[in-house]
């Protein structure tokens, strides 16, 4: 004789098993693996969309931080007289010089301030840039950088400055 779930066999019988018992879950068991599933799935995309969050909160701060540079970079390579005529404060679309990509055009706001040092009028500019933008979720953020720029370099103002 072949025993199974419908045929225990003699040894399975003396313990008290029912003669026609058929393998199986309840329903209790159905709902608890039900319920602990989908608190793996809701906590798993919970976890993704915090890490898809960062990440665009992370290619966002890189793309300021390319911005502020290529600006920086821009600003250093004018003369005395390109530098000390920039308006004292101006705002611009930071994909308008830097980017033709549309993720980067209207994405990024670029500040650029320009003031004249107060201790050395027409020899010093203390110049602000500033990259503000919204990630997907709608929360601002900026990244900003200050830099001083002198008429002769930098290098003859802080001797100047050390040797008065």
């Amino acid at each position: 004789m072949r025993y199974g779930p419908t045929h225990p066999s003699p040894a399975l019988r003396r313990r008290g098993f029912p003669r026609n018992a058929r393998g199986g879950f309840t329903i209790i068991e159905v709902a608890m693996s039900t319920f602990i599933m989908a608190l793996g799935i809701a906590t798993s995309i919970i976890a993704m969309q915090s890490g898809f969050r960062h990440l665009d909160l992370a290619r966002g701060s890189t793309l300021a931080s390319q911005i502020l540079q290529s600006e920086m970079e821009r600003i250093r390579l004018m003369s005395w007289g390109g530098v000390s005529a920039l308006p004292a404060t101006q705002t611009f679309d930071g994909g308008t010089f830097f980017s033709n990509s549309p993720d980067v055009v209207g994405r990024f706001a670029v500040t650029r301030t320009c003031t004249a040092d107060s201790g050395r009028p027409t020899d010093v500019m203390n110049i602000n840039v500033s990259v503000a933008w919204n990630t997907y979720d709608g929360r601002p953020h900026t990244r900003s950088f200050n830099s001083i720029y002198t008429r002769n370099g930098l290098y003859d103002y802080y001797y100047t400055v050390a040797h008065p």
